[in-house]
């Protein structure tokens, strides 16, 4: 009951001020005062002395950040409660305070926030000689700070801080040349300015490697050199300085020193509630040197304190470490939890989205159906139309060749009809040769004989005309004929125009002058220039052309 009643006295005591500020006159203009912070820092100042009170306190930083929507100053305040925890051994305290901020930082995507609990959850893991689970929570870190690095988002000398987290624990599992390996990378990485981790930390992880090359005298100067940074900043890591620094005395001989040293490491453990854990180790560094001195009833009780101080922080019995070593990783359970969520809603995705790829596929082949059945329809039209088309420029090209058929024959008649005229003007002209040879005394012979020669001279003018009229009724004839048969004469066309306006072997002889006889003559001959045999029409030959 007196210790809450203190606890509350400093709450109240600390915000006092705040109060008071607030109560101030109005026409007063005061700067705005950032409540977080000073509790923050309260909480800092009586973390060594007060825990419980500096824990209350970082409990209403952490609400009071949530209110505000500030993830990553709540996750910060979570690891330092989980440091206050860890340095009085309240492990499951410290694991869940841990969890808690890697969880804040996994949903607001604080990749350095992940980095930097990966290497605390690390080292609890080392500290129960978990080697291999620790490494891959600094590899976690490591990962992620290289990335961020590469990306410009981070300074390289930040990975000091991931180099130390190997130092300290390959030291602590003493495996040194690993150890040493990885201090030197972390002082290669380091700025004074940039890096999270004070210089004064690695050099006393130097001192330890400068005491275990057996240079004591350095090793105990480097020591003693970052007392006053310790003292004033982390008064806590007193409890590993003077115990290193013992071991350095020890080993040069100077037990007196030495065990003073390791009392002071077990004074600043209780004083500062800090490193309690770390106890048992510099008891049984007491019990040695008192074995060593002689003094055994001091070294029986260092080892009796050496196993209280064991089942108490490391022993599995212990009720404070139970939920620690049963791995209870509410971290781990959470992002298992996500992830079967996030595979359930991926599920539904992939089946909504094959829901809506069957949907468009149908939509697609629906429409290419409706497309191709248009396209045919459309090709069906096209076809038809052109069809008819052809139909109809045939038809009018057999109306224009029957007319021009029908015009030829017509004129070929007309032809015809003249040339018979001009046959019967012939026969009348010999008709009259004929009578006027008899001599009749009444007519006028000379004159008669003189119009006769006139007319008989026409005759040639005739075949002209009738030749002219032919070729311009039947234009190709002549050409078509001349181009198969090239050696037919003027004779042999002029009787192929006869045949062709289908003229007899009577009509051929009065027009050609020459009798039935040599007109079948002339038939023959042609039919041999043709070459026709003899089951073929010269008459239907000739009218193909």
């Amino acid at each position: 009951m007196k210790q809450l009643t203190k606890q509350l006295l400093l709450i109240i005591s600390t915000l006092l001020p705040i109060s008071l500020l607030s109560q101030a006159p109005a026409k007063v203009e005061l700067p705005e005062v950032d409540l977080n912070r000073i509790l923050f820092e309260k909480a800092s100042g009586l973390r060594y002395y007060y825990p419980d009170s500096s824990l209350l306190l970082l409990e209403v930083c952490f609400n009071n950040f949530m209110e505000k929507g500030d993830t990553l100053n709540a996750a910060y305040t979570l690891r330092e409660q989980a440091r206050i925890y860890g340095h009085q051994a309240h492990y499951k305290d410290s694991y869940d305070k841990l969890w808690k901020a890697l969880l804040l930082a996994d949903e607001a995507k604080l990749e350095k926030m992940r980095a930097i609990v990966y290497i605390d959850i690390g080292y609890y893991y080392s500290y129960y000689k978990r080697k291999e689970k620790a490494i891959e929570y600094f590899d976690l870190a490591l990962s992620i700070n290289k990335e961020l690095v590469e990306k410009g988002l981070l300074d390289q000398a930040f990975l000091a801080d991931n180099y130390f987290a190997y130092c300290s624990t390959f030291r602590g599992i003493n495996k040194l040349e690993l150890a040493k390996l990885y201090l030197d990378s972390s002082f290669q990485f380091h700025s004074t300015t940039v890096s999270d981790i004070n210089i004064n930390y690695l050099e006393i992880e130097k001192a330890f490697h400068l005491k275990e090359a057996e240079k004591y005298d350095e090793a105990i100067f480097t020591f003693q050199k970052t007392l006053p940074w310790i003292q004033e900043n982390d008064p806590g890591y007193q409890v590993l300085v003077y115990t290193y620094m013992g071991d350095a005395h020890r080993e040069k001989g100077d037990f007196t020193q030495s065990e003073k040293c390791y009392k002071t490491a077990v004074e600043s453990s209780i004083k500062y509630n800090s490193h309690l854990d770390f106890s048992p180790l510099v008891y049984e560094r007491l019990a040695a040197l008192y074995h060593w001195k002689g003094d055994l009833e001091s070294a029986f009780q260092s080892l009796q304190t050496v196993k209280e101080l064991d089942e108490k922080f490391f022993d599995s019995r212990s009720e404070n470490n139970r939920p620690l070593l049963e791995i209870q990783d509410a971290f781990r359970l959470e992002k298992e939890e996500q992830k079967k969520l996030l595979q359930e809603q991926k599920l539904a995705q992939l089946e909504h989205e094959e829901r809506v790829l069957f949907l468009q596929r149908t939509i697609l082949m629906i429409s290419l159906v409706f497309i191709i059945l248009i396209g045919v329809i459309y090709f069906n039209y096209v076809r038809s139309k052109h069809k008819a088309e052809k139909q109809l420029i045939r038809k009018k090209q057999e109306l224009e060749i029957q007319k021009a058929n029908e015009i030829v024959e017509l004129k070929n008649k007309e032809l015809s009809a003249s040339t018979l005229k001009l046959i019967e003007k012939d026969e009348f002209i010999s008709t009259l040769k004929e009578k006027l040879s008899k001599k009749s005394s009444d007519v006028d012979i000379q004159e008669i004989k003189r119009v006769v020669h006139i007319m008989s001279a026409g005759n040639e003018d005739n075949w002209k005309e009738f030749e002219a009229r032919f070729i311009q009724v039947n234009k190709n004839f002549y050409n078509n004929i001349k181009i198969k048969y090239p050696k037919l004469t003027q004779g042999d066309l002029k009787l192929c125009a006869l045949i062709k306006l289908n003229f007899s072997s009577k009509d051929m002889a009065r027009l050609m002058g020459i009798s039935v006889e040599s007109v079948h003559t002339t038939r023959y001959r042609l039919r041999k220039k043709l070459k026709l045999v003899r089951d073929e029409n010269l008459t239907e030959f000739i009218a193909g052309f």
